[in-house]
């Protein structure tokens, strides 16, 4: 049986994401004029949509990865292993300065295209969510890098370096003298 991972963090998601969701649609629609007959539908479907797509996300920091969900119709679900991390931006416009909330944007070693791997809007104490992850992340890369030799890897005593540096020395000196004769 597979066991679970030590659960370290879960991100909790701010209620008032889903009026700054609308919000931001409100004001793309009425922007493009020709979207404001559109108001009528996207004000009752925004709100049931909205709050359907928050209860569905999912961010948990584990010892050793990101694991993100979210998604209504396409749910994706992505592990990030935290030592591919290299930075967690934090992205905060007017509107969203208003209602108090971040986007975490996460990027990764070897993503391919511009732009985040993965972007979370509305986690509360994104700042401390944060630095949980780049904590964690930092204490894995460290460990990673203190982590001794093992079992598979060879290891060769000081005593055992001598005799080779020794035969070394020895073939040397033999082509040595058949060069010189």
């Amino acid at each position: 049986m597979k066991q679970e991972p030590l659960l370290l963090k879960k991100a909790e998601f701010n209620k008032r994401v889903c009026s700054y969701w609308l919000l931001s649609g409100t004001i793309i629609l009425t922007v493009t004029i020709i979207g404001i007959p559109l108001l009528l539908l996207w004000i009752p479907l925004g709100m049931i949509f909205t709050q359907r797509y928050l209860s569905r996300m999912e961010c948990l920091l584990t010892k050793k990865a990101l694991k993100v969900k979210k998604g209504i119709l396409v749910r994706v679900e992505k592990t990030i292993p935290l030592e591919k991390i290299t930075d967690m931006g934090m992205v905060q416009g007017p509107i969203m300065r208003h209602y108090g909330l971040h986007t975490l944007t996460v990027e990764t070693a070897g993503q391919s295209g511009p732009g985040a791997l993965v972007a979370l809007t509305g986690i509360q104490d994104a700042t401390v969510f944060r630095e949980a992850v780049l904590t964690q992340r930092d204490a894995v890369a460290d460990k990673d890098f203190k982590t001794p030799p093992t079992e598979t890897t060879p290891t060769v005593s000081n005593k055992d370096q001598l005799e080779v540096l020794k035969e070394i020395r020895d073939v040397l000196n033999r082509i040595e003298q058949k060069i010189s004769k």
